[in-house]
């Protein structure tokens, strides 16, 4: 089968073989890796370039093409085209795969060949005046895969650790797409990632994490809170570093055998993902969900600001009832712990499935009140409410809460429960009035009773020699503090 326009013919990527003599292709490209070099082995002392994408002309057939080339030429031909453009290719060199070789590193194609570019015999041009676009188009919405394949978020927090390093599927729409962050490598290499939030009908904020400049891009054009993704061929990473006492946390890991699509409904499984986020936005559930999320999923290396109680009273003064949320630093200490009373007053329950705080009456949750009450169960969380002062005022009602709880406490729920009176006195005075290193996050809130809605990131004590310059306004490392 070929496909035919008024300028020339197009070999259906199905009917590709190493025979075919100057054979033309168009299709829209749904994968694309980074550029890479390695050393050239014909050329001792320089380098070869390379990168490699994915093309599809049809709902089932789709092909891997590879390009090997000068600088010059590998970074041009790359920079010419994105993922989600249709192109067309003139005379690639079809052959054929080593599939146990290749699909380590590149997509698994249901095509036994592979197509390779030549810098002096190809070309490779964007296609926008053919009439297969708006066909090939629609193909950016349909998974490589089964729909039916994915993993949904709350298997994959359920399976915790056992998933480690498993390649799969995952069907979810986006909650919030983080700006992309610069690093160096040990061995001096610049690189970058992006993180994305996922969520489901089953798990509020789970991350993706890409590496590549190719889905990075991609993920900057999603809209949070609209866009449904399949995320095909993504890797499961345990990580060490978010583990907390209560949750076993996983992160998606965006590598190079990953494609993704934005679903349009074009899948029961994505109807139904489609219709939840349109009754949570609704319902207003999703954002009082996310409020109510007590761990906060933020690099806590990524806040250096350093604030007085003062300084943040004054900020919400004069931010006209349009304070955006603020990430900190206090050097201070907690002056009010009640926990050595009644336990019903630090403790809730929370869904299993949504993490939400359940009613303590009908001991229920009103965001998933659709799942079966049989596939439903509780757990027992912290939330305590404290104060935090330092040598200019104090911030009341401030929550700790779940993990950060936990983390600050030095015990579980269970093992807190456990405890008699007299020890959880104990425990008290170990935290009250100690000069500590808080990180907060405030946000305006007119129907909190202080109007500054504070959660408590991490509190740990503090280096004695670090809060002692704070305390007196000298510099703290690099950053002076603003008083």
């Amino acid at each position: 089968m070929a496909y035919s326009s008024s300028a020339r013919d197009f070999v259906a990527l199905s009917d590709l073989h190493p025979n075919l003599a100057r054979p033309n292709v168009i299709g829209v490209v749904i994968g694309k890796t980074d550029v890479r070099s390695f050393p050239d082995r014909k050329n001792i002392g320089s380098e070869r370039y390379t990168f490699s994408f994915t093309i599809r002309d049809s709902p089932t057939y789709f092909i891997n093409v590879n390009s090997w080339g000068r600088e010059e030429y590998i970074r041009s031909l790359s920079e010419s085209f994105r993922v989600g453009d249709c192109v067309t290719i003139e005379n690639p060199l079809v052959q054929s795969k080593e599939a146990e070789r290749e699909e380590k590193f590149n997509p698994i194609t249901p095509s036994c060949y592979k197509l390779l570019l030549s810098e002096n015999h190809s070309v490779v041009k964007t296609s926008s005046c053919y009439e297969m676009d708006t066909k090939l188009l629609s193909l950016l919405h349909l998974p490589v895969k089964d729909p039916q394949d994915y993993y949904s978020l709350g298997d994959i927090i359920a399976n915790g650790q056992s998933l480690d390093g498993r390649i799969l599927n995952v069907l979810a729409a986006v909650m919030s797409v983080g700006e992309p962050k610069y690093f160096m490598t040990s061995d001096k290499r610049k690189g970058q990632r992006c993180e994305v939030k996922l969520y489901d009908e089953t798990e509020i904020s789970f991350p993706i994490v890409c590496w590549d400049n190719e889905s990075i891009q991609l993920a900057q054009s999603w809209i949070p809170r609209e866009t449904v993704i399949f995320a095909s061929d993504v890797r499961i990473n345990f990580d060490k570093f978010r583990n907390c006492m209560t949750k076993a946390p996983c992160f998606l890991s965006v590598i190079s055998l990953h494609m993704f699509y934005v679903a349009l409904k074009k899948t029961a499984e994505a109807h139904v993902l489609f219709s939840f986020i349109k009754e949570s936005a609704q319902s207003g559930a999703l954002h009082d969900k996310m409020e109510e999320q007590s761990k906060e999923s933020i690099n806590l290396e990524t806040i250096a600001d350093v604030y007085t109680v003062e300084q943040l009273k004054e900020k919400a003064l004069q931010s006209d009832g349009k304070l955006e949320p603020v990430y900190g630093i206090i050097y201070g200490y907690i002056s009010t712990l009640d926990i050595d009373g009644n336990a019903s007053k630090v403790i809730r329950n929370r869904c299993s499935i949504c993490r939400f705080i359940v009613n303590e009456m009908s001991n229920t949750c009103t965001f998933c009140s659709d799942v079966s009450s049989d596939s439903k169960s509780t757990f027992a969380s912290f939330d305590i409410l404290v104060d935090l002062t330092d040598h200019t005022g104090t911030l009341y009602s401030c929550y700790l809460s779940d993990c950060v709880a936990e983390e600050t406490l030095g015990c579980t729920v269970h093992e807190f429960l456990t405890l008699t009176e007299d020890k959880k006195t104990a425990l008290k005075w170990q935290l009250l009035l100690e000069k500590s290193k808080i990180y907060f996050k405030v946000t305006l809130s007119p129907s909190w009773r202080t109007r500054l809605k504070v959660n408590v990131l991490s509190c740990k004590l503090a280096d004695p020699a670090e809060a002692s310059q704070s305390w007196l306004g000298k510099e703290t490392g690099n950053k002076r503090l603003r008083y």
